[in-house]
């Protein structure tokens, strides 16, 4: 309520009252000093007071009905120039306004603003020209990438499925001296070299979904996509919810962009989130790529995040989203699961 009556509106009535309090005052003092100069036989203090009363209620309709009619244009006004702000602040460059004519400095900050949302996409435009150079150049450097990748994964395999496969075998050893002495012993063994093997086992999954090629294999995004969550339905116990268009019409880095954010989203989920259900949302909205990703896992809390690879994932998704322009914001709590959001103009 106290916001309300702080808006554009509630102010030029408050001017208004504050202005009929300045006449009546003004009035109230000219009738009085009459009154007492002159005391003509038409004023008496009866008639000032019903005077007065009377012009304070006319006055005060009047007011309210003068400031809501000369409000509300330029309330309408600053109402379009919010609604084009918060388009720009959604990635929405190409949003102008075209509603104002008067010549006043409203208008003058309307033309300033289309003029910002043209630099803006003016920006996206190179940035996305940039990228596409960046992407002519990163073929030329692919043999690196592939050494680079191989040393990556080989240092990932050895951090983390190696040593579990080790501990495997010492834990199963183990199981095995007590299996006649102390089968209780033996089968709490077990049970820990069973949780120890599906520990490895997601930790494969996620390794050797980085190994599916960057380039899509000529492919289009939407059935890349599709291919590659086929792939994982048969490999996982994640119900995979896919809500993807198939006309979609993108440069081959927007794709391939897109489809390496995907890659590294999923890898996360794998790794970290032992989440049973994930949403992937990919489709076209007005000028924009639309990109959703959710998950019903542990999440985590992302002022206090200390888990380096979920880190590193989530500033890669970051600049890849930035590289074409995009925008990307990600939301999670702990035991609320993590949901990512981008939009790519195109």
């Amino acid at each position: 309520m106290i916001k309300r009556l702080s808006s554009i509106r509630f102010s030029y009535i408050r001017s208004h009252l504050y202005g009929l309090f300045l006449t009546t005052v003004t009035l109230l003092s000219l009738l009085l000093s009459i009154y007492v100069l002159f005391a003509p036989a038409w004023l008496n203090a009866t008639s000032i007071f019903v005077y007065v009363l009377l012009y304070i209620f006319l006055g005060i309709i009047i007011s309210f009905y003068a400031g809501f009619k000369s409000s509300s244009d330029i309330k309408e006004r600053v109402d379009y120039l919010s609604v084009l702000i918060t388009q720009f602040a959604n990635g929405n460059y190409s949003s102008r306004m075209i509603y104002f004519n008067e010549g006043d400095e409203i208008t003058r900050i309307a033309n300033e603003l289309n003029a910002l949302g043209e630099k803006l996409q003016n920006q996206v435009k190179s940035l996305q020209r940039m990228a596409d150079e960046k992407a002519d150049f990163a073929k030329s450097a692919h043999k690196a990438a592939v050494i680079e990748e191989r040393q990556r994964l080989a240092r990932d395999l050895h951090d983390a499925v190696s040593q579990q496969l080790f501990a495997l075998t010492m834990m199963s050893e183990a199981a095995v001296r007590q299996m006649e002495k102390k089968p209780e012993i033996a089968k709490e063994q077990m049970q820990e070299v069973a949780t120890a093997a599906l520990k490895a086992q997601t930790e494969m999954r996620a390794l050797l979904l980085h190994l599916r090629p960057v380039h899509l294999s000529g492919e289009a995004l939407s059935t890349g996509v599709k291919k590659l969550i086929n792939e994982l339905k048969q490999k996982s116990t994640i119900d995979f919810r896919l809500f993807i268009d198939d006309d979609l019409t993108l440069s081959e880095t927007t794709e391939e962009h897109v489809f390496r954010i995907i890659q590294e989203s999923i890898s996360n989920i794998l790794r970290h989130a032992n989440a049973t259900e994930v949403t992937l949302q990919l489709n076209k909205r007005e000028n924009e790529l639309f990109l959703h990703i959710g998950d019903n896992g542990t999440g985590f809390t992302i002022e206090q995040d200390t888990d380096r690879k979920t880190s590193y994932g989530l500033k890669t998704m970051k600049e890849r989203a930035e590289e074409l322009g995009g925008t990307f914001v990600v939301r999670s709590n702990e035991g609320e699961g993590t949901y990512i959001d981008i939009r790519i103009p195109c």
